[in-house]
């Protein structure tokens, strides 16, 4: 049987919402903006233009609660792939395999979110979607211009306290202005981008490694510093509050009751 071809229409978006996090417990259901954070991913999936199916990956109850109550599908997480030590592309093929047993193979990309990120640019994932197909690469990553946490100004610090630079000869490479700093990203979290077959590890050649899922011919789409926001800390929370209250988000969410009833 000749394996389905690739196509870039009706993409499957995989949402990973594992209940673990030592950084800031229960951050996926975390009250952002009035509503769970996990929300706020739902929402961007469900208005993203090219993505046909939603679907949220989990071991936490009241993700599940919240996903269906937004109309999105739900794929239990086992237990062995919501621990600290389990990979993104072990969780979003476990939840591609389950769909596709419910629906049937499809060859659309799959769009994989992260549920800790209740602020990224409303056309994100579209942008990424489209840039899949206009190149025919493997997989397109977000990433983040870097500002004044650049590489150039990273250093060693001593025992005592002595200053090493990070690589190289010469202190901050001798830059003291962030305007003259060249441009340097970093990936922000926003959204990957995949084929089927890049996923499924089915393309020939590339190494074995944490990052072999995005394939060979992997691809950006650029943000500017702050557009994405990742709950990894307390205080990412007081950041994308006051984001989202400066965008006029307020207000109690319907959400808000289906969580405390889950509670």
């Amino acid at each position: 049987m000749n394996p389905p071809r690739e196509t870039t229409s009706g993409a499957i978006a995989i949402i990973l919402a594992r209940a673990g996090s030592k950084g800031v417990p229960g951050k996926n259901t975390a009250m952002v903006g009035a509503r769970p954070c996990v929300a706020w991913t739902i929402e961007h999936a469900q208005e993203t233009r090219g993505i046909a199916r939603v679907v949220v990956s989990t071991d936490d109850p009241r993700v599940s609660d919240a996903a269906r109550a937004m109309g999105a599908e739900v794929v239990t997480r086992p237990a062995a792939l919501a621990s600290d030590g389990a990979s993104v592309d072990d969780a979003a093929r476990h939840a591609l395999g389950e769909i596709e047993m419910r629906h049937g193979v499809s060859a659309a990309p799959v769009v994989i979110l992260y549920a800790n990120v209740p602020v990224r640019p409303r056309d994100l994932s579209q942008r990424a979607i489209l840039r899949l197909a206009e190149t025919g690469a493997d997989s397109v990553q977000s990433f983040s211009r870097v500002g004044k946490h650049h590489p150039w100004w990273m250093v060693r610090v001593g025992e005592h306290g002595d200053l090493l630079p990070w690589e190289g000869d010469t202190l901050f490479h001798g830059v003291y202005r962030r305007q003259m700093l060249p441009p340097a990203y970093v990936p922000d979290g926003g959204v990957m981008v995949v084929t089927r077959r890049a996923l499924l590890r089915e393309i020939a050649g590339v190494p074995d490694g944490p990052h072999a899922f995005l394939g060979r011919d992997r691809r950006a789409i650029e943000t500017n510093e702050g557009d994405v926001i990742d709950i990894d800390a307390p205080i990412d929370l007081v950041v994308a509050n006051a984001v989202l209250s400066s965008r006029g988000v307020s207000g109690r969410s319907p959400l808000a009751s289906v969580m405390e009833k889950s509670a």
